[in-house]
């Protein structure tokens, strides 16, 4: 367990709890399915690519939703995190490409007047922030799951 082993898309291992002496199992998102996301993202946003960045952001969005939904019970705050920021170079390289930009114009394209950042949108389509899904880790429930064969006094 100290080495980990790989299960379903998720790396399970035995981890030091960070400040204390305790270990604790912890999942995490292994690599494989880390790089089997990055190569559809990277499929989708070549940077030659014609096509309508709104229908890209369609298919974007739901890879990244499903993805990030099934990997949600996993330490996986900076690996959204990662993806996200992945994700937005991803696309900013494809339309500095297209439409040959320079940093000027994308800063143009992606910030408002007060010049803070917006997210990447397209025919009213935002780009889906994976970082802001909540990650939610399972806890031992101990004798709070139901027991049949228990009876009530």
């Amino acid at each position: 367990m100290s080495e980990g082993f790989d299960f379903l898309g998720f790396h399970i291992r035995w981890r030091r709890k960070r400040g204390t002496t305790k270990w604790y199992v912890y999942t995490f998102v292994a690599k494989r399915p880390i790089r089997s996301v990055r190569d559809k993202i990277r499929a989708l946003t070549p940077k030659t690519s014609q096509q309508d960045l709104g229908a890209v952001l369609i298919r974007i969005n739901q890879i990244m939703r499903g993805w990030t939904n099934y990997f949600q019970h996993a330490v996986a705050q900076r690996t959204f995190s990662h993806l996200q920021a992945f994700t937005w170079w991803r696309i900013v390289h494809m339309m500095r490409t297209r439409h040959r930009w320079r940093w000027k114009d994308v800063r143009r394209w992606l910030t408002d007047r007060n010049g803070r950042w917006r997210p990447i949108t397209a025919d009213g389509i935002e780009m889906f922030n994976p970082a802001a899904v909540p990650i939610t880790r399972y806890r031992y429930r101990g004798n709070n799951i139901p027991n049949p064969w228990a009876l009530a006094v």
